[in-house]
């Protein structure tokens, strides 16, 4: 099976091409890498930050090198309380809390043709929750909000959660959602916590993001054990 891993930056990739022996291709100015692991294929690649990079690479990842299913593993700055930096989860469903065409009478995240929500993968959510068993890993569950900004603003912070009920945020995880439910992939997406999306988050992240990130791609790489 040909499986994707996709992450936002290259902090997020480079725990997995440490373990791996990949191929670098280099194409539409980004960097993609195949490689094999076990009985599977995979295609790893970061996109680069934002919800128009994410698009562009998870669709090269299908279109192009053929993934069957996509894992988007990374990090996120946490919404509600008791998710704490380094802990980490998995989406239920995933929304643009930046989309707005209120003014015409639509909530947000709402764009005509697409559902405002769109749901994960509950096979590889589940085997996700496997595999964080054998990790040892406590792995929680939450929608996911993604917009063109790095939240680190209290107000801000407090309105994506209560308008969405989301547990965390970031900047890529909806577009490609979007991308596999128009391409009928099966996709899930893994969250590190890396900071607490208020004041200061952008110190927080700093510190923490290769931490998180390891945490996430480790957990990555032993669902396509389990596959």
């Amino acid at each position: 099976m040909k499986i994707a891993i996709l992450g936002a930056m290259p902090e997020e990739i480079e725990p997995l091409l440490a373990n791996l022996d990949a191929k670098k291709i280099d194409y539409a100015n980004n960097e993609f890498y195949l490689a094999k692991f076990g009985a599977h294929e995979l295609i790893i690649a970061y996109s680069k930050i934002g919800k128009v990079n994410s698009t562009l690479t998870a669709t090269l990842m299908i279109e192009k090198f053929g993934a069957e299913k996509l894992i988007f593993t990374g990090v996120a700055g946490a919404l509600k309380e008791g998710l704490k930096i380094g802990e980490i989860l998995y989406a239920t469903r995933l929304v643009q809390h930046d989309l707005d065409i209120t003014a015409f009478g639509h909530p947000h995240g709402f764009v005509p043709g697409s559902p405002i929500f769109v749901d994960t993968d509950a096979n590889l959510n589940e085997i996700a929750q496997r595999a964080a068993r054998e990790l040892g890993l406590n792995l929680k569950s939450g929608i996911i909000a993604s917009g063109d900004q790095f939240v680190c603003d209290e107000a801000r912070k407090a309105w994506i959660g209560a308008e969405f009920d989301a547990s965390a945020v970031e900047m890529e995880g909806a577009s490609v959602a979007q991308v596999c439910h128009a391409l009928n992939v099966p996709f899930c997406v893994l969250r590190a916590i890396s900071d607490e999306a208020g004041n200061k988050a952008e110190f927080d992240f700093d510190e923490f993001v290769v931490k998180s990130a390891k945490i996430s791609a480790n957990l990555a790489l032993k669902m396509v054990e389990l596959l």
